[in-house]
């Protein structure tokens, strides 16, 4: 075999030695059954025809690479935002290993998760006695402040009760009377990551606020000067929520930072290990019921959380992802009307950087074609960027989007004559936009990771934004909202379009003669 251990080949060259290509061979002849390729090649160009596509957008009960990820995965992200807290999965190990490697692929930070490992016998009598020990287990090993608990769907499809199983977990001893121990049932068998995210945001407010699961009285609302911040469901959070606090800072506001992982997944490597850094105090958590007002960046990524502050009095200021300059803008003048505080000077010239920037590059941008897809709050940011750029995202499909988010896209395509030749896809997967990509082509892709495959595949360059980015790194750690973050998101489209030009032009006197060095 090519490896020894004289000579140790990584699988870029490992794969490529002989054997291995015979060994695919026959396995290709012998085991997968192919048909004869000049069937295949057929069915392939067949695939990327308007017929094809017209059969491929009729089906109905089929999801083909959807562009969501399920609700635990968010609840664990909401979790991770708290100060020492630990986030608890009622469910198998196996799921849990997969929410902690997901977010440890994209933040490239450990991820803090236990699960209570259940198995076959706690889905046929439930999962009570995984509950008692693994709350036990928790508590005394990994020494939290607060354990989040969340379900996978063997606990869902089962009807475990979190709040009783709780309660009867404290009443055998696993934690004490009095330790915070919030819950949200969070079925991965509906929903997506965004409303996992909503519905364990919710479940720590509500523990808080109303009384603790009935073991306390519920706090009364005393109104202060505050401002809370809640960002969504964020691969950029370590980046974006800084800078949000930036901008805070700027105006001199007091405010709270409500879910805030930005430190647990940027730790720094000084020879000490975290397994809690940063988050929201529990404290703050609570006194956040007396802020003057709410303001949400992801507002369909919060939904039923917004919904609960405004019936606690408070205003919930509701952004779509504010990204570029009409978003942010929004966003700032919400926070000097709620507040009363004059915008900065310094702001107002990181905008006027941002506009100067714009007219730099827009000979550039304007009249290229996008098509992009991700969680409905971002596609929402990015279109109404895009077409403040003069580009034209021609798809904009969003997996966990619904029919009133279409409607949003539909009146930003409305209001801007870059839209009129637009369409907005909700609840489409990516092999949806394979289909579009090939009959109705665009020029740039703009998505996560797993529109490498697309890439390939149709030839359309990808842009990475989005969650998750597994084959680039520390991405999530330049903001994307703000003025600065919108310059990110032009330098980042700038580049691919850049490279693109000079891949095209790089030929050797065929068409070198715009292989310029000044673009």
């Amino acid at each position: 075999m090519s490896q020894s251990a004289e000579k140790v080949l990584d699988h870029f060259k490992l794969f490529r030695e002989p054997e291995y290509k015979e060994m695919f061979a026959k396995k290709k002849a012998e085991f997968e059954y192919p048909v004869p390729n000049e069937a295949l090649q057929h069915t392939i160009e067949w695939t990327k025809s308007t017929e094809y596509r017209d059969k491929n957008f009729a089906r109905e009960a089929l999801t083909v690479n959807p562009a969501k990820a399920c609700q635990p995965l968010g609840a664990v992200f909401a979790a991770n935002g708290f100060e020492g807290t630990l986030p608890f999965v009622h469910g198998s190990q196996g799921c849990v290993a997969y929410y902690r490697s997901h977010f440890s692929r994209h933040f490239k930070e450990p991820t803090s998760c236990v699960s209570s490992s259940m198995t076959e016998d706690a889905a046929v009598f439930g999962g009570l006695n995984n509950m008692i020990d693994g709350l036990a287990n928790s508590y005394s090993l990994y020494k939290p402040k607060m354990i989040a608990v969340s379900t996978t769907c063997m606990a869902e499809v089962i009807g475990d009760d979190l709040n009783a199983f709780i309660k009867t977990s404290k009443e055998k001893g696993s934690v004490p009377e009095a330790f915070d121990v919030p819950f949200a049932h969070t079925p991965a068998f509906v929903g997506s990551h965004i409303t996992g995210y909503d519905n364990a945001l919710h479940g720590v407010l509500k523990h808080f606020w109303d009384g603790k699961a009935g073991t306390t009285e519920p706090l009364k609302r005393v109104e202060n000067e505050s401002v809370n911040f809640i960002g969504g469901f964020d691969g950029y959070v370590v980046g974006n929520n800084r800078e949000i606090k930036r901008i805070f800072n700027e105006f001199g506001i007091k405010h709270t930072m409500l879910c805030d992982p930005s430190d647990a997944w940027d730790t720094p490597t000084d020879g000490e290990f975290r397994m809690y850094d940063g988050g929201t105090s529990l404290e703050d958590a609570a006194n956040a019921l007396h802020a003057k007002a709410t303001i949400t960046m992801q507002t369909i990524s919060t939904e039923k959380t917004a919904k609960f502050i405004e019936e606690h009095g408070q205003e919930v200021v509701k952004l779509h992802h504010p990204v570029g300059v009409g978003g942010t803008d929004k966003f700032i003048m919400e926070l000097s009307r709620i507040t009363g505080v004059a915008i900065p000077d310094s702001i107002t010239k990181e905008r006027g950087r941002l506009v100067d920037a714009i007219a730099d590059s827009s000979a550039h941008i304007h009249g290229k074609k996008f098509a992009l897809y991700g969680d409905p709050d971002l596609m929402l940011g990015l279109t109404g960027f895009l077409l403040e750029l003069g580009a034209e995202p021609v798809t904009v499909l969003s997996t966990n989007g619904d029919k009133d988010w279409a409607a949003k896209v539909q009146a930003l395509f409305d209001a801007s004559p870059f839209g009129a030749n637009c369409k907005v896809y909700p609840k489409r997967d990516l092999w949806h936009l394979r289909s579009l990509l090939f009959t109705d082509p665009v020029d740039f892709l703009i998505g996560n990771t797993y529109g490498k495959y697309l890439d390939r595949d149709t030839k359309t360059p990808l842009i990475r934004i989005g969650f998750p980015i597994f084959d680039r790194h520390h991405k999530h750690r330049y903001p994307v909202w703000g003025y600065q973050g919108a310059m990110n998101v032009l330098v980042t489209i700038l580049d691919k379009i850049f490279d693109v030009m000079d891949a095209d032009t790089d030929g050797i006197g065929t068409t070198d003669y715009s292989f310029d060095i000044i673009r």
